[in-house]
This record gives C-alpha cells, sequence and structure tokens, in this order.
C-alpha cells in the first residue's frame, strides 16, 4: 500500500504539512508566551506592577498548559478511535481562531476586570487545542516513513514547526517592537495575533491534501475483526485509549513525561523566561534579547533534521543519553555569558544551551511514540508531552521569576533549575530505554483479559 503511486508522496507531504501545522500552531503560543514577557502584565494586570505583573501574566501563560492534558486526552481519543487527520484539522482550526480573538481582545482599561478573564478562558481554549496537536503531527509524520527506521527523522519534522514557530513570532514582534511604547502598547502587540489568521487559511489547506496514517488505517481493520470476533465471544466491550493508557501502562507514561521535561521546561527557559530575565534583572533592552532568539531559533531549525540525522545513525538512546548529560552543565556557561551583556555574548550562551537541548528535543518524539502501542499511541505521547508541559513547561518561568527575585544578581539557582530539569530528562529516558514496548504491549493485552 506504502509503494502506490497514489501514495509514494504521502511521506514527504505528511512530513510537510507536520512542520507547517505544527509551525503555525507553535507560533501561536509562542507570540502568547512573548506578550505575556513585554505586555500583557501592563495591560491586562495594571494593578499589579513589576515582579507582580509578570507573575500575574505567566500564571495565565501557566493555564494554557494546564489545560493541555485535557486536549491530549480529547483529540488522542479522536486520533486512536475516529483518525489522526480529523483530529489535527480540528486542533488547528481552534488554535488559529483562539488567537485571532485573543488579539482583538480589549484590555483592562476597557472593560476592567472582564479583560483578564477572557484571556485566562482563551488561553484554557488555546491550551486544549495544543494540547491535541504535537501528538497527532508527529505520528502523522512518523506513521507515514516508507521505512521504520527511518519514522525519528520523519517525526523531527513535527519537532522542526517549534523553532519555525518562534522564529516566525520573533519577526513579527521584531516588526513592532520598534513602535514607541505608546504604540506598540496600543495596538503593535496585536499584530503578531492577527498575522495568525493568514496562517490557518495556509495550514488549513496543506493539513487537507495529507491521507490518514497509514499505521491507523492497519489497526483500524485488526480492530474490525477483533470487534467481530468479540461479538461471537460476547465479550466486554474495549476500553477507552485513555483508560488503557492509565492503567495498562502507568509507569511507561510517567517514564516518557520525564523524558520530556527537557524538551518542554528547557525550551521555556530559554525562550520565555530568559526575556523577562534579561529585560527586567540584566537591564537589556527588550529588542536586544529579541534579536538574540531570533538567532538562536534559526540556529535550533537546522539543528533539529541534523540532530535526527545523527541520532539515526548512532542510536536514539546513546543520542538523548549523550545530549541530556551535556545540558546539565551548559546553564552555567549560558549564564556566564549574558551577564556580559553583549548581543554577541548572550546569543552565544543561550545558543550554548540550546544546541544540546534542541538536539534532544528535535529527537525525543519519535523515541517516546515508538514505546506505544499503535492503539493508544495517540493517545499516550500527547498525554505524557501535555503532562509534562502541564507540571514542567508552564511552571517553569513563573519559578525563574520567583529565583531571580529573591536571588537578585545571583544566576547559581536559576542555573541549577536548568541542571535539574536536565538531569530528570537523562534519569527518565535510561528506564524508558530499558523497559522497552514489548513488555508494555504484554501488559496492556493481559490487563484487557
Amino acid at each position: 500500500m506504502r509503494g502506490n503511486s497514489k501514495t509514494g508522496h504521502q511521506p514527504v507531504r505528511a512530513s510537510t504539512a507536520a512542520f507547517v501545522g505544527t509551525m503555525i500552531e507553535w507560533y501561536d503560543f509562542y507570540i502568547y508566551a512573548t506578550a505575556a514577557a513585554l505586555v500583557f502584565g501592563k495591560l491586562f494586570f495594571p494593578s499589579a506592577t513589576g515582579f507582580y505583573g509578570t507573575l500575574a501574566a505567566f500564571g495565565t501563560f501557566a493555564v494554557g498548559f494546564f489545560a493541555r492534558p485535557l486536549g491530549g486526552a480529547i483529540f488522542g481519543h479522536i486520533g486512536d478511535r475516529i483518525g489522526r487527520k480529523k483530529s489535527l484539522v480540528i486542533t488547528l482550526l481552534m488554535m488559529g481562531s483562539v488567537t485571532v480573538l485573543i488579539g482583538l481582545l480589549p484590555t483592562y482599561a476597557s472593560i476592567g476586570v472582564w479583560a483578564p478573564i477572557l484571556l485566562v478562558l482563551l488561553r484554557i481554549v488555546q491550551g486544549v487545542a495544543v494540547g491535541g496537536e504535537w501528538g497527532g503531527a508527529v505520528l502523522m509524520a512518523g506513521e507515514h516513513s516508507p521505512d521504520k527506521r527511518k519514522r525519528t527523522f520523519f517525526a523531527s519534522f513535527a519537532q522542526l514547526g517549534s523553532p519555525a514557530g518562534l522564529i516566525l513570532s520573533m519577526l513579527m514582534f521584531k516588526l513592532v517592537t520598534g513602535l514607541d511604547d505608546a504604540a506598540f502598547l496600543s495596538w503593535g502587540w496585536r499584530v503578531p495575533f492577527l498575522f495568525s489568521a493568514v496562517l490557518l487559511v495556509v495550514g488549513f489547506v496543506i493539513r487537507l491534501s495529507v491521507n490518514e496514517s497509514p499505521d491507523f488505517l492497519e489497526e483500524k481493520r485488526a480492530q474490525a475483526e477483533h470487534q467481530k470476533l468479540a461479538q461471537a465471544q460476547r465479550s466486554k466491550p474495549e476500553r477507552t485509549p485513555l483508560a488503557q493508557v492509565l492503567t495498562g501502562a502507568p509507569k511507561l507514561l510517567a517514564m516518557a513525561v520525564g523524558a520530556n521535561v527537557l524538551g518542554i521546561a528547557g525550551f521555556y527557559f530559554t525562550s520565555t523566561f530568559m526575556i523577562a530575565y534579561t529585560t527586567q534583572y540584566v537591564g537589556l533592552n527588550r529588542a536586544v534579547i529579541l534579536d538574540c532568539l531570533l538567532v538562536v531559533s534559526i540556529m535550533q531549525f537546522f539543528i533539529t533534521p541534523l540532530a535526527a540525522y545523527i541520532a539515526s545513525r548512532v542510536g536514539n538512546l546513546r543520542f538523548l543519553v549523550a545530549t541530556s548529560l551535556v545540558s546539565i552543565f551548559t546553564p552555567y556557561a549560558m549564564f556566564n555569558l549574558v551577564d556580559l551583556g553583549s548581543l554577541a555574548s548572550i546569543t552565544l550562551g543561550i545558543g550554548v544551551a540550546v544546541l544540546f537541548m534542541g538536539a534532544y528535543y528535535a529527537v525525543i518524539a519519535g523515541f517516546v511514540s515508538d514505546s506505544f502501542p499503535t492503539a493508544i499511541r495517540y493517545t499516550g505521547i500527547s498525554m505524557a508531552y501535555q503532562l509534562s508541559g502541564a507540571i514542567f513547561g508552564g511552571l517553569t518561568p513563573m519559578l525563574g521569576t520567583v529565583l531571580a527575585e529573591n536571588f537578585k544578581g545571583q544566576w547559581w539557582p536559576l542555573a541549577l533549575l536548568f541542571s535539574v530539569i536536565s538531569l530528570l530528562s537523562l534519569v527518565s529516558v535510561l528506564l524508558l530505554g530499558a523497559y522497552g514496548q514489548r513488555r508494555v504491549q504484554f501488559q496492556l493485552k493481559g490487563h484487557q483479559a
């Protein structure tokens, strides 16, 4: 079937669609993160100035992460039972629509307390949408791979959307950060959000052009045969994918959550928290740190496919262990260089951390997805990624802000936080590699019996 002339082009199309779709989704997510670091505290929480305003804005950022496991459960069920493609079309429409609405949202000065309330509600919907996007994009790219040995490489195109989305968000904010403060706070910050409407149309057309996942179609045929047999034997109905993940593979889920921490929390540490840290505690102009993150994002964009290729040659587990181990030590170089204050030193410092963290992120998606059986794969990897995001991703900028405020002039607690994040992923990857897929499949079958 995969060699059919009508479907032979689908691996490339699926990878392209995964890249473009996740780029749009993460663009929407990152412009919110940037706005939270730069303007939301002033516009939606004006009574909470300085540290508390930033903390409140990062609180709305964290809310989106708390909603992501719900999205993972909902769209994981749709993706495992109805289809990967249908799930991804819905998440894209949800994410793009909500982002445009945020760009149109009145501020506290216009509607009072309703402004932060509506912001939080829209952020929750945004979190639900992202919760279902990542897992589906990874699977649509990876499961279209003509060779299972290349699955991690194809899945990396979904990971490529993350730095691409950040690059695009940085470019859009660079267009408006040159405005004076009054114009930027009045309408400039809205432009990146409204631009999402254009991206939504492009992404929707591309995503519709991709066929359903071959692995999913094969699994559905097998399930149809199983259901016929079950009806003949009057067996109990099959449990939902979420129930199978939570009760049949809880250890695998926990290890997969830990394995994703560096790619999620580490990324928001460097791309979101560092904006607040450098502008509020180092005294840099916002344009300088945005220029730095733009350069680093471009670097990560090229690192992603290269890292996936290297991992396919040396082995995914070996590659992930090496990159997470080095990441334990990179924050100390990062903060030493950032404190020098120049664009070159800040770019080099953050670039060192992102080099290894980004390489790790490129490979972890394919590694984790291969650990789950096809029937629960969408739900399994979505819940793992989104629970990791809810616990570690959304709270990292807030925790970093608290540490920066309480240890002013001292960066070692922040570096230690990044080291702990890296160590947790290192241990989880080692455990996940030792656990193996066969054991999980055996547990699932035994539990169903």
